[in-house]
């Protein structure tokens, strides 16, 4: 499989990029199945995966969080010029009170949003029902960008993202 996942890079991709992109915490690791369905599509796409292999025992100190945030953006960089980035905006599971859900992920899907109007980069946005404010995320994209797909099953997020990112690398 060619997988990717946080600390580490992967000097040269050969193949289109997808990454994943979406909610970590307060969620089921919906990007195991993702991983699953790319694969099943085609064995040689390259997946970015934000969600680490292993779990952080302890503090996440500084030093991670700086080389996580570092290793998403060369990964969301590389996947939305040469590939796909494959937005899974998945219900919250488990809720915590001392963080808003999807936070980043909100942030990560405005700044792409932008990156497409600006510079056409690949983006598919998947919904599942119940994740809040997705009819909001919807209509905007409908006002400025309705050429990127919308899906609602990550089965079909995940085929257009395959799809996409072939026509794009």
């Amino acid at each position: 499989m060619n997988v990717i996942s946080s600390p580490a890079y992967l000097d040269k991709i050969e193949s289109p990029l997808i990454f994943l992109a979406g909610p970590i915490q307060g969620v089921t690791p919906w990007q195991d199945e993702a991983i699953k369905i790319i694969h099943s599509l085609d064995s040689k796409m390259y997946i970015a995966n934000p969600r680490r292999n292993t779990e952080t025992k302890g503090d996440f100190t500084t030093e991670m969080y700086n080389e996580q945030v570092d290793w998403e953006t060369f990964h969301l960089r590389k996947a939305g010029e040469y590939g796909c980035i494959l937005f899974w905006l998945a219900k919250e599971a488990v809720h915590n009170c001392s963080r808003a859900y999807a936070q980043t992920t909100r942030f990560e899907i405005a700044e792409w949003k932008m990156r497409h109007e600006l510079i056409k980069a690949g983006l598919v946005v998947g919904i599942e029902e119940g994740f809040t404010g997705a009819k909001y995320i919807r209509r905007r994209f409908m006002q400025d960008c309705p050429e990127v797909p919308f899906c609602d099953s990550l089965e079909d997020a995940c085929k257009k993202a395959v799809e996409l990112a072939y026509v794009r690398h």
